[in-house]
């Protein structure tokens, strides 16, 4: 197929690459602009503008695709299909309709829940068993559209960072399934009444909440691992905790227990098991607490 390819960070990169291994034509990959990284704040492409680079693929990175000449030159790559994992910008209809079989999506949950920006956080934060990906025709609603393959795999105790590579991995392989005969997959229209909201993640979620029982908070932990990082604050300095584990010990929320940093919350205790200070790497609790012991009795913020 002549494929349009739409898409920015990480989790779109196997889509990208399963898409070309498999004989497609991408005649473009779309993409969000270059954006500031790193302490020297110098401008970074996306990993999708990265990997369509190495492929000698044809890059864009409108800032929108609402104005007409925006709409006038996606249209005119006279694409079969346009594929589109996690890209950035609103379609308009124009766009949407100018492929001959539309835009398909990777929606990185098991649709109707978790519509919207950040599905894999909120599904973890949720204490989902399961979650998935959807391929789904997009149109104007916020992924409303109609299902054509779903496929599942289970939470357990993932990380976000974790679930997203699987997740990215899954979706590459349905869509190959998908584009490989459309007809083999008849649209299916989802329950609104089942819907819910993905809203998209504000970093003050980040901040740990030990007035709520342990397995919450152990959630919070692997929902915003490895990026923003769920955090405590000790002495005016930012912890990051990557992993935890749930203790049944008890005691005052947010009071350290032992020497061992075991963190009452409102119901049972998290351990941390690996855990960052500000600028310094990530590292295991006992190697930290050897260097900055946290005594027995603090409370942390």
């Amino acid at each position: 197929m002549r494929i349009i390819f739409m898409g920015t960070p990480d989790f779109a990169v196997p889509a990208l690459v399963a898409l070309v291994e498999a004989g497609h034509e991408v005649v473009a990959a779309y993409t969000q602009p270059p954006r500031p990284a790193g302490r020297g704040k110098q401008l970074q492409p996306s990993p999708v503008q990265r990997e369509a680079e190495a492929r000698a693929i044809a890059v864009r990175t409108p800032l929108t695709l609402r104005d007409l000449e925006a709409q006038a030159d996606f249209a005119a790559l006279e694409a079969d299909v346009a594929v589109v994992a996690a890209y950035g910008l609103i379609l308009p209809v124009p766009v949407l309709e100018a492929p001959r079989h539309g835009c398909l999506n990777i929606h990185a949950s098991l649709l109707p829940r978790w519509r919207g920006a950040a599905p894999i956080q909120r599904a973890i934060l949720a204490g989902d068993t399961l979650t998935g990906v959807t391929i789904m025709q997009m149109e104007k609603g916020l992924d409303t559209g109609p299902m054509l393959k779903t496929v599942r795999t289970v939470v357990d105790r993932k990380t976000a960072g974790e679930l997203t590579a699987e997740l990215a991995a899954l979706g590459a392989g349905a869509m190959l399934d998908v584009l490989a005969d459309l007809r083999a997959h008849p649209p299916q229209v989802q329950d609104d009444r089942l819907a819910t909201h993905a809203a998209k993640i504000d970093k003050a979620e980040a901040r740990l909440d030990f007035t709520r029982d342990a397995e919450f908070v152990e959630r919070q932990i692997r929902a915003f691992a490895p990026a923003p990082g769920a955090f405590f604050e000790f002495e005016g300095e930012r912890y990051r905790v990557l992993a935890a584990a749930v203790v049944g010990h008890e005691g005052v929320a947010g009071t350290v227990l032992d020497d061992q940093l075991t963190i009452a919350c409102g119901h049972a205790a998290i351990r941390p098991r690996l855990i960052q200070r500000a600028g310094r790497p990530v590292m295991e609790t006992a190697e930290l607490l050897r260097g900055r012991a946290i005594a027995a009795g603090t409370r942390l913020g």
